[in-house]
């Protein structure tokens, strides 16, 4: 709070909703009987702020001691989970059952902040202590909640926003929170997916630990879910007794608890025993073999796979199943090392992963925002969650569409776009939801399909979505909900199914703010928000520029030191849009040979010129991009400013080979990629990550 009037408009606003059930602001229900808990039940009083206790070190060590094995389970979550919000104001934090912080991931500056206010490894925030947070507050709903800033009990906590998930342990019980805290207020939707996911990890790793000799059956009622977080995952003893389940596998089999599976045959919950599941698992190379359930009869897909340290089952199976004796010599021994097939599903997995980002390839060349972004963007579209584009006119929004639905489970389907503001509003509703024949004049005689329909499993793009008009809004968010459509003029629905993108470069939360955009429709299409940056602030504009001219032409033209320095320079309002028309205009009249600044717009070169002294130097007070990457037309040399401190002897090594392979070509990255197998996208990531930064004031490598 930044004055003692907010620190009194917060205790009043806490109090009143509470004894009055009157909220002067948006408040959650889970939030309010928080605050109800904290004032009638544990006393505490929101104008005198208490500092959480800090357990001593032997009393930490006991509480990480006894929760070794969910800490081991968290730590590489925490960090991934922490690259990939990549904001220097976070912290993940994981705190035990009882609500103690037993380990922490953040920045250094960020975390010796908030130690501060006793947000730091040992403290103890359950809501009787702390009052409302995230953690505690989830400790006692036992569900995924966000508490925003104005949320928290105590007005020292109102600069924070927490986004948190309960970890359930192989029993149903609560082991523990994930936990982010950050001081950014737009960011609770993005980081409360993430968590979700991380949470949902770190249990199925639970599993793994704490049942490492258990056969591990994989299930899903559609067999591409299979291996992913969907699943449900059961551990199951060497007799067929079920030792765990996870909260996927008891919702998919339709059980209310872990009592009512935990202890029963494996008969139980499908009409196939153990020993038929591995070996058939087995025979199919470990892809999902077909399974019913015993009850309802639904059919569900399934890979059963035998412990890591124990071949004993997978032998005896092998060997008493017929469908396995008239295996190729030397197959069956492959066949029960069951460790190394999981080794190599795992690193099929990897590969997976890596095949779908070398499909994005083509939107970065280095840019580390960027990067994180497109990773981000990877990972959750896997799970059919809905991505908002945040970018300016002209970043790309959608060719990175494209390229999403391009990796999504939906890409066999239909890529559909709609341009929310380029289509009359009196056409918008027709061509979103579609028509009968005849359903007014001008219509189609056969009627029309509308763009959702058309994006049935496939991907649906809406651009522009800010533009939407109200009235069409409301329409939109009952397709989202319903996962239907009504064309107009007909009474029959339509069930569709379909991943959707939407992609605006206003801030729909202004808008939602003004009353311009539907605030349930926001959060209906917010799953994640992806953000582009502009071109200026893009760190591989150089590698960008070099793309585009490569992919307009087979021998693209050089640019010399002037023009690269002018495009490099310029701010460019209209983004990578711009550029790309700048360019082929300059490609045409060059006419195949050297682009140079009179192939340019005036604008573009004029900033360079007046940066450059009568003697034709760059001078002090030029573009600092302008100077801070190669030149085509003399080789560059590496920046002096590199920091390879960070890099291992492997690193450093590669680096090595990198810069003379560079130097031997004369610095042609073309060539160089075409030496090494690989792309020039591929080899300009190396370079970024291996600290070859360039700088292009004009001389070459032996000069500098």
């Amino acid at each position: 709070m930044s004055s003692l009037a907010d620190i009194n408009t917060h205790v009043r606003e806490v109090l009143s909703t509470v004894h009055h059930q009157v909220a002067t602001r948006p408040t959650s229900a889970s939030v309010a009987q928080s605050w109800a808990r904290c004032l009638n039940e544990f006393r505490l009083d929101p104008a005198h702020f208490v500092m959480p206790p800090i357990l001593t070190q032997q009393e930490l060590a006991a509480r990480r001691d006894a929760a070794s094995d969910l800490i081991a389970c968290s730590k590489l979550e925490m960090t991934t989970l922490y690259q990939q919000l990549a904001d220097p104001e976070l912290s993940v934090v994981l705190v035990d059952a009882e609500g103690v912080i037993v380990h922490q991931v953040s920045s250094v500056p960020f975390g010796e902040a908030v130690a501060a206010d006793g947000l730091r490894v040992g403290a103890l925030w359950s809501e009787r202590e702390a009052g409302t947070n995230g953690m505690g507050t989830c400790l006692a709903e036992r569900e995924c909640i966000a508490v925003y800033q104005h949320e928290h009990f105590y007005p020292r906590y109102t600069s924070l926003t927490c986004s948190a998930a309960p970890i359930f342990d192989d029993r149903g019980a609560v082991a523990g929170v994930l936990d982010v805290t950050s001081r950014s207020k737009l960011l609770q939707q993005h980081s409360l997916v993430l968590v979700g996911m991380s949470r949902q990890m770190i249990e199925n790793r639970l599993i793994d630990a704490r049942y490492r000799r258990a056969h591990m059956i994989h299930f899903h009622s559609r067999p591409e879910f299979v291996g992913t977080l969907h699943a449900g995952k059961l551990a199951v003893s060497d007799q067929g007794v079920v030792l765990a389940a996870s909260r996927s596998a008891l919702f998919q089999l339709d059980y209310r608890s872990h009592a009512e599976l935990v202890g029963k045959r494996i008969e139980e919950a499908f009409n196939s025993s153990l020993e038929d599941m591995i070996a058939r698992s087995i025979r199919g190379s470990f892809h999902p073999v077909t399974v019913y359930s015993a009850s309802a009869n639904n059919r569900f897909f399934l890979i059963a796979q035998t412990p890591r340290d124990a071949t004993d089952t997978a032998t005896r199976i092998l060997m008493t199943d017929p469908s396995t004796r008239d295996y190729p010599a030397g197959t069956r021994n492959r066949s029960v090392k069951t460790r190394d097939t999981r080794e190599a599903r795992d690193a099929g997995g990897a590969r997976d992963q890596t095949s779908r980002l070398d499909k994005l390839s083509h939107l970065e060349f280095g840019d580390p925002g960027m990067a994180s972004q497109i990773q981000l963007a990877a990972r959750v579209i896997q799970r059919k969650i809905p991505i908002i584009l945040r970018g300016q006119t002209g970043t790309g929004k959608e060719v990175f569409a494209t390229a999403l639905h391009s990796i999504s489970p939906n890409s066999a389907g239909a890529f559909v776009a709609v341009n929310c503001a380029s289509l009359p509003e009196n056409l918008i509703e027709s061509e979103l939801f579609g028509y009968r024949a005849g359903a007014f004049t001008g219509a189609q005689r056969e009627g029309r399909r509308g763009k959702i329909v058309q994006a049935n499993s496939g991907t649906l793009f809406l651009d522009e979505i800010g533009d939407m008009p109200m009235a069409l809004q409301a329409r939109l968010l009952r397709v989202l909900e319903e996962q239907e459509v009504t064309p107009l003029g007909s009474e029959v629905t339509v069930k569709v199914d379909f991943q959707l993108i939407s992609a605006s470069h206003r801030n729909l939360m202004e808008l939602v703010q003004n009353g311009q955009f539907r605030e349930d429709l926001y959060y209906r299409l917010n799953g994640i928000e992806i953000n582009l940056p502009a071109l200026r602030d893009r760190a591989d504009a150089l590698a960008l520029i070099h793309h585009i001219l490569e992919s307009e032409a087979d021998a693209p033209p050089t640019l010399s030191a002037e023009a690269q320095r002018a495009l490099l320079a310029y701010a460019w309002p209209g983004n990578i849009r711009q550029l790309r028309h700048v360019l082929q205009m300059a490609m045409a009249l060059c006419d195949g040979g050297e682009i140079r600044c009179a192939h340019l717009p005036a604008e573009i070169c004029r900033g360079v010129a007046s940066a450059m002294d009568a003697t034709g130097t760059q001078s002090p007070s030029g573009n600092a991009r302008a100077t801070g990457l190669s030149s085509a037309a003399a080789p560059p040399h590496v920046s002096d400013d590199a920091d390879i401190s960070t890099l291992n002897a492997i690193q450093l090594k590669e680096r090595e080979t990198v810069l003379a392979l560079l130097d031997e070509h004369r610095w042609n990255v073309s060539n160089v990629a075409k030496g090494l197998g690989i792309s020039r996208n591929t080899l300009y990531r190396k370079m970024h990550r291996l600290q070859i930064r360039l700088s292009h004031d004009g001389s070459s490598p032996a000069d500098a």
